[in-house]
């Protein structure tokens, strides 16, 4: 393959071949969400795949969760559930497991009146999901302006890692000029959009709050993934001329390193098209998928990299002919990856899956469900565990409700 490489990244779009037949079976199995549940998210620890939802009772909105084990779905359980949450089809909560068994959830909770103005909230329960102690938050700047778009990890050596969109910095509005509604704030005309990580110890207490990068896109949820080398995230960068590529940090030496992009791109927007990129990590191998759609042509790329994310290899479309991005992607044993995204063709919609290898070759695209063209859908969710692939995504038609299916793998 004909790759160039700038700053360590590849900038040359990997010519695809196509693969031997593979030709996954997917089952429907029945969902352990209810009626009215929507914003589905998938997490993987040594216990196997974790589901999280929203559900809403009128204004009432209830943070559920339920894992996958050999008998299917086990039975939910409620982390939280309030009347004054942020419920966005984009900016996801979440449940994840950590190494020594304890649980984390997040979900979004108003800190003001202002459409944007909300705050993540953390909860942690040592007795698998039982009870749950007071919320907290990872950032203390006390401003009423947007934290969201929250990834949760294990940190190795310590316990929780989180990284998280800060508005801090933004003047009132900012957000919602950006945020797909209408043209940026022009730089130097206010404070922007950041990305901020913290850590937290095996007891739960906060160890630190750090900026990675204090000038990303508004909206866009960010990803992480733990290499053997260390944590990884992956984010929408946003520079000066309005470019937004999507960026990678490090966790080495105790410090993130400088942010790098993952491919120059050069998508020049001003607006944020809400579409971040999605991780997977195998020891020192790692997946990257990321939408991207410059001259208004979408697509859905794919890039492989062998050494804990410093350096990728050269994209991979996955799409055949044009996405609406929704990406995620699962390495799996073989160091190939699974990957999908929503691909628009026809003047519909549908959630497809699909096989990539490093050398590029991809098994044809496999449908796995079709969906409402409009944000209604959300982001379908993927993840690879105990010899299977789990899929979960929102059937939009009211009352909506999250379904799931799976893959057997060999």
């Amino acid at each position: 393959m004909a790759v160039g490489m700038a700053a360590g990244f590849a900038v040359v779009v990997l010519q695809a071949r196509p693969e031997r037949e593979w030709t996954p079976r997917i089952t429907a199995i029945p969902s352990p969400a209810g009626a009215g549940s929507a914003q589905p998210r998938l997490s993987v620890s040594s216990r196997g795949v974790l589901l999280s939802w929203i559900e809403r009772d009128g204004d009432l909105a209830s943070l559920r969760f339920a894992e996958r084990t050999s008998a299917g779905w086990t039975e939910p359980r409620t982390v939280a559930r309030g009347r004054d949450w942020f419920v966005n089809w984009a900016d996801v909560p979440s449940v994840v497991r950590l190494d020594d068994g304890s649980l984390y959830g997040h979900w979004l909770q108003k800190s003001a009146a202002s459409t944007y103005a909300y705050d993540v909230r953390l909860s942690r329960s040592i007795d698998d999901g039982k009870t749950w102690s007071t919320s907290f938050t990872p950032h203390h700047d006390e401003t009423q302006t947007e934290h969201g778009f929250a990834s949760l990890f294990q940190m190795p050596g310590a316990g929780l890692g989180v990284v998280w969109l800060d508005g801090r910095a933004m003047k009132g509005g900012e957000h919602e000029a950006s945020a797909g509604h209408g043209p940026s704030t022009p730089p130097g005309a206010g404070g922007a959009m950041s990305v901020r990580a913290a850590v937290f110890d095996v007891q739960g207490k906060q160890t630190s709050e750090t900026p990675v990068d204090l000038r990303v896109c508004e909206c866009c949820p960010t990803a992480a993934a733990v290499t053997a080398d260390g944590p990884i995230i992956a984010y929408r960068d946003r520079s000066e001329d309005e470019i937004r590529d999507i960026y990678l940090s490090r966790f080495s030496g105790g410090a993130w390193s400088e942010p790098a992009p993952v491919h120059r791109d050069n998508w020049k927007i001003a607006a944020c098209p809400v579409n971040g990129p999605a991780l997977s990590a195998n020891g020192r191998n790692v997946a990257l998928a990321w939408f991207t759609a410059k001259g208004d042509d979408g697509h859905a790329f794919a890039a492989f990299s062998s050494d804990a994310g410093r350096t990728f290899g050269a994209p991979i479309q996955l799409d055949d002919v044009g996405a609406l991005g929704r990406v995620d992607v699962a390495l799996l044993e073989d160091g190939a990856a699974v990957a999908t995204w929503i691909e628009f063709a026809d003047g519909r919609a549908e959630f497809k899956l699909r096989r990539v290898t490093t050398s590029g070759e991809r098994s044809p695209a496999v449908a796995i469900s079709s969906l409402a063209a409009s944000r209604a859908s959300g982001y379908p969710r993927l993840a690879a565990a105990r010899n299977e692939l789990v899929f979960a995504w929102t059937e939009s038609a009211q009352p909506s409700k999250v379904m799931t299916a799976i893959v057997k793998l060999p």
